[in-house]
């Protein structure tokens, strides 16, 4: 398997194309009213730009605000009109570990929410350099923890649970998963892996695909593992899930953006999965890059992939 070297400067999904000019446009502009000279300017800078993003889609029924673990990590809970379904799914956002919240991922959350028929759980994961590695993955751990032992309680069908998330959130979501699996835990029903930031080495595709217009370059991934680990590299495959035994794990969804740097580790993780046995979902979106599934309002791959997505864990998520 693998991802087709098209001329993807030229032909990117055109809705894409608009949300990648777009965005950077916007970032542009705030960081010439105030330059992004600290780390809390650029995350609020991520913010802003992706507010847009995150507003329209489908209405919720509910939504619950709650905080989790010892922490106190903020996780947000969406039910949407069909109800709380057979299923939740918990779902991780991406920003290399380092950015972006529940909030600017907010729509693609009940997006799923409304697709699926389920409910969707956001969590606020502790963020890097501050909290670094394994920091997030104890949130991640303490949130399904608490949805097994308190989501009953907020009228959620937690017997059938999935993990998912774009980014370092599909990171985080195959680690949890691992290692849920190392400790004899119960295994989630599904795992949803969203363009996964997987492994810190290389692979052909950061070369084809870095730089404009493709969203996400090779320094700035580089950038994110530092924070994340305090080093470029580890041999803790928790971290790089592309080190680990991917034995017994539940069935697996990747979907995969053609135009990403992160294309080959993902298409080698589902290589990878069925060598060893495992029930493996694989999409590449042809003129998709990093983040894409964000521009749902104006991409038709978008919308598509989301969907794809969504009919899945359904199925999944139904005894």
């Amino acid at each position: 398997m693998s991802v087709s070297p098209l001329s993807c400067a030229d032909e990117l999904d055109p809705g894409v194309r608009r949300f990648i000019e777009r965005t950077g446009a916007d970032y542009t502009a705030l960081s010439t009213v105030a330059p992004p000279t600290t780390l809390a300017r650029r995350r609020e800078i991520a913010e802003q730009v992706r507010q847009p993003w995150s507003r329209g889609g489908p209405d919720m029924a509910q939504t619950h605000m709650v905080a989790i673990g010892p922490q106190g990590v903020r996780a947000r809970v969406h039910i949407p009109a069909s109800g709380p379904g057979t299923g939740t799914l918990l779902y991780l956002h991406g920003g290399g570990w380092t950015l972006f919240s529940i909030d600017t991922h907010d729509r693609l959350m009940r997006e799923y929410a409304e697709r699926i028929g389920c409910a969707v759980v956001g969590l606020d994961y502790s963020l890097s350099p501050e909290h670094r590695f394994p920091r997030a993955l104890e949130d991640v751990d303490a949130c399904i923890e608490w949805l097994r032992r308190e989501g009953a309680a907020l009228g959620l069908a937690v017997d059938r649970l999935a993990i998912g998330g774009d980014s370092a959130g599909g990171n985080l979501s195959l680690s949890a998963a691992l290692r849920l699996r190392d400790r004899g835990e119960p295994l989630p029903a599904a795992l949803l892996l969203n363009y996964a930031a997987l492994d810190t080495e290389p692979r052909p595709s950061y070369r084809r695909y870095d730089g404009d217009p493709y969203m996400l370059n090779v320094d700035e991934m580089r950038d994110f593992w530092v924070n994340y680990l305090g080093k470029p590299s580890t041999d803790d495959p928790y971290a790089r899930p592309l080190l680990a035994d991917l034995t017994g794990l539940p069935p697996v969804h990747l979907c995969i953006a053609q135009c990403d740097i992160l294309a080959d580790q993902n298409t080698e993780l589902a290589a990878r999965l069925e060598a060893v046995g495992n029930d493996v979902s694989t999409r590449i979106y042809e003129g998709a890059t990093h983040s894409f599934l964000e521009a749902v309002s104006i991409s038709d791959c978008a919308d598509r992939a989301i969907q794809d997505a969504s009919d899945w864990l359904a199925r999944h998520l139904t005894p």
